[in-house]
């Protein structure tokens, strides 16, 4: 279909059904231009909160949708693509969350929002990359914490807060796969660069950074940072709306291990939504997120809480 024309259908559904296209920054570019909101999970949860429209479009992934559904039970909540799920969210088997549970049953349970609305449910508290310090920190220093289901994250955490974490191993393949080796040598060939990187990414890389935060953070970081030429080590879709906000400076996406296309490292299920699927969805109405009402009252309790010390 002609990219104008689902441009105009777009914003012609949008307004005739009263909907609100909320878009995470690792979506393609196109989807970018046309939200009506763009931010990383935490931002995203927040306005999912405090929308007015009937119907949310969320140009995301599976967990970020279902999360919006979790935060309004009467609205509306739309996924372009059924299928864009996440390999952390994945990874991380509610049976088997169970049982991992079951044997520290005096911890507090700390989830990443990157997880399904039964992992949730288990929770205690829900954290972002954003304010994950700040949640580990609000819990009081004799208590034991479990931190799932990102193991990375766990450990820079942990470093972090200097509290011991009981970390269940799940990882996420965007940030797991980059060079070390190739980032040292783009590093070498671009000296006065400043290397910004997310807490997802393994140790050896959070190392080499000069700055680790999440998408929001890293952002907030170039934008404010006197340097000019930046290395980034998170999921690429990120830099499109970020040279829109900073045309000065030169950003160079962290390289990957594999030799894929554009050298960096990008979310096959973040890209699984495109603008024709965005506009069938607002057209149709589907897929549409539906979450019961028991695990919604469940999972919601500490995304609430999250949300109170945000």
């Amino acid at each position: 279909m002609d990219k104008n024309f689902l441009i105009q259908e777009i914003t012609r559904l949008k307004q005739e059904k009263n909907a609100v296209i909320l878009a995470h920054y690792y979506q393609d570019e196109n989807i970018q231009e046309i939200a009506d909101f763009i931010g990383d999970s935490l931002e995203l949860a927040k306005k999912a909160q405090n929308t007015n429209e009937d119907i949310i479009v969320f140009a995301g992934v599976h967990f970020m949708a279902e999360t919006a559904k979790i935060l309004n039970p009467d609205k509306k909540v739309l996924l372009p693509d059924w299928e864009a799920g996440c390999s952390l969210a994945d990874g991380c088997d509610p049976k088997d969350f169970s049982e991992f549970k079951k044997q520290y049953p005096d911890h507090v349970v700390v989830t990443y929002i990157n997880c399904s609305a039964e992992i949730k449910a288990m929770s205690d508290l829900v954290c972002t990359s954003a304010n994950a310090k700040k949640i580990i920190e609000s819990i009081p220093d004799e208590n034991k914490i479990i931190f799932a289901p990102d193991e990375n994250l766990g450990n820079y955490l942990q470093k972090e807060t200097k509290r011991e974490l009981v970390l269940w191993k799940g990882s996420c393949v965007v940030h797991e796969a980059f060079s070390l080796d190739k980032l040292i040598e783009l590093y070498n060939k671009n000296p006065t660069a400043k290397i910004a990187a997310h807490p997802e990414s393994e140790s050896h890389i959070l190392k080499a950074a000069h700055f680790i935060g999440s998408t929001s953070g890293i952002i907030n970081f170039i934008k404010t940072d006197p340097a000019a030429v930046y290395i980034v080590a998170t999921e690429a879709g990120i830099l499109h709306e970020l040279s829109k906000a900073v045309p000065n400076k030169t950003l160079i996406p962290a390289p990957s291990t594999e030799d894929n296309s554009c050298a960096c490292s990008e979310c096959a299920f973040m890209k699984m939504n495109t603008l024709e699927k965005l506009y069938l969805c607002l057209k149709n109405e589907s897929p549409e997120m539906l979450v019961t009402e028991e695990l919604r009252i469940e999972a919601l309790k500490p995304i609430e809480k999250m949300l109170q010390l945000s």
